[in-house]
């Protein structure tokens, strides 16, 4: 599969999940929007499993084993009651696999473009053989899209995390207010447009600043 079906497989996966997210705010079309999750899902899974750059295909099925028998057991026990509590949870996941994610891509671009510049003669397989082809502007697009992954991956995990634990009353449902709050998330937004540039001008080690903005 080429990156135009793939891409293609992406639109129409995204436009069921949209479907999906508004079919279930009633009750009369939640059933057929919980279809077309499913139907997204699986479709977004192929068009990975079977796009550009694919391998390691043992290891992908018993992944996916392992994450759909996690889903049906949990399915199976939760509470209609405790729905918002396991959508905050699984959120939170989205959130930490999008830095995981964004931590590999970084890991084997480093790799790669190590290789190329030392002109060893190296047989890429899998996501590094798509890197090996990147031009300079496309790793250059790749790494915004690296940054901006990690840094929200990491605000969704933090912020799906506590959701969990305002819903599950764990943790207490009135906001905090900290003294100079907006000047907090100014001063981190500033951190995080600095770690940016410097990961994108490639001062120092690229991993380094990742680590940093997702701690931030």
């Amino acid at each position: 599969m080429d990156y135009g079906f793939t891409t293609a497989a992406y639109v129409v996966a995204a436009i069921l999940f949209i479907l999906s997210l508004g079919g279930l705010s009633g009750q009369e079309s939640a059933k057929r929007a919980i279809w077309y999750g499913i139907v997204g899902m699986a479709l977004a899974v192929l068009a990975t499993l079977f796009g550009p750059g694919a391998g390691n295909w043992f290891l992908s099925l018993i992944m996916i084993a392992i994450g759909g028998g996690v889903g049906w057991v949990v399915a199976k026990r939760v509470q209609m009651t405790e729905m918002p509590q396991l959508v905050a949870a699984m959120h939170s996941l989205v959130g930490l696999a999008a830095v995981f994610v964004g931590f590999n891509a970084q890991i084997e671009m480093a790799r790669v473009l190590r290789l190329k510049a030392e002109g060893l003669a190296y047989e890429f397989q899998g996501f590094a053989a798509v890197l090996a082809d990147k031009s300079p502007a496309e790793i250059a697009m790749l790494k915004i899209e690296v940054f901006l992954g990690v840094f929200i991956g990491a605000v969704t995990f933090t912020g799906s995390v506590v959701a969990f634990g305002k819903l599950a009353g764990k943790v207490d449902g009135k906001p905090k207010k900290l003294p100079g709050g907006h000047m907090l998330n100014a001063g981190a937004l500033i951190l995080a447009l600095i770690l940016g540039l410097l990961y994108f001008t490639g001062v120092g080690p690229g991993m380094f600043w990742l680590i940093l903005v997702a701690a931030l």
